[in-house]
């Protein structure tokens, strides 16, 4: 068993059920994706659209691909027949291409909207007053193959592990207005999306369903 393997077992034993492991792949070569299949992880999560592709294209067709970066717009037609999950929606635009293309390849493309709770101006995502009026605008529901199953944030890159834990809770009371309001009536929409490396415990804490990890799995990025 190779290093990298041994990395993602011990991570995979300390996860609940409940969680999904998200194996943060960007950056780092195939082979290194296949070592970590070997050992029966199926969710990977890319975040360049060509790297993707590459890597779809070579890899086995049962890995679950999901795209966990800032998506512009007009890349999304270039993943719709394939992908499994858009961590990271952060428009009603870019919704509405996601839907127009899952339209094209008639398949529903499931998506997490989104939300800025971190310190950060660089980060993406609606802030939580917008995400409150983007669903309460409804414009989201007239949409027939961008699905939404639930919600993703980042926390702020800090030490401070009591901020970054108020951060997820904020994201998680969201998630949980959105299901009683919104959602109550749609199973799917069940995923909460936060949690990387340095984070995931808290993250699990306060309800993460889909952790993000990388450097934890695979070292430092190779390209």
């Amino acid at each position: 068993m190779t290093p990298l393997q041994e990395r993602l077992i011990k991570i995979k034993e300390q996860i609940p059920e409940q969680v999904n492991l998200v194996a943060v792949s960007k950056f780092h070569p195939k082979s290194a994706l296949q070592e970590a299949y070997d050992v029966g992880q199926r969710i990977f999560g890319e975040s360049r659209v060509q790297e993707l592709i590459e890597k779809q294209q070579v890899l086995p067709s049962d890995i679950e691909w999901h795209f966990i970066g800032h998506l512009q717009a007009n890349k999304v037609k270039y993943i719709a027949p394939f992908i499994t999950l858009i961590h990271a929606v952060d428009s009603l635009h870019l919704l509405e291409e996601i839907d127009k293309q899952g339209r094209k390849h008639n398949r529903k493309i499931p998506c997490l909207i989104q939300i800025h709770v971190a310190q950060e101006e660089a980060k993406f995502g609606f802030y939580p007053n917008e995400f409150l009026a983007f669903l309460n605008d409804g414009q989201w529901s007239n949409l027939s193959y961008a699905q939404i199953i639930g919600v993703m944030c980042m926390a702020s890159f800090t030490d401070d592990t009591t901020q970054v834990l108020e951060e997820f809770k904020l994201a998680n009371e969201l998630f949980h207005w959105a299901k009683s309001t919104h959602f109550s009536n749609i199973p799917e929409f069940k995923e909460c999306s936060w949690g990387m490396s340095e984070d995931y415990p808290l993250a699990i804490e306060t309800g993460s369903t889909l952790i993000r990890i990388g450097s934890s799995i695979f070292g430092d990025r190779q390209y």
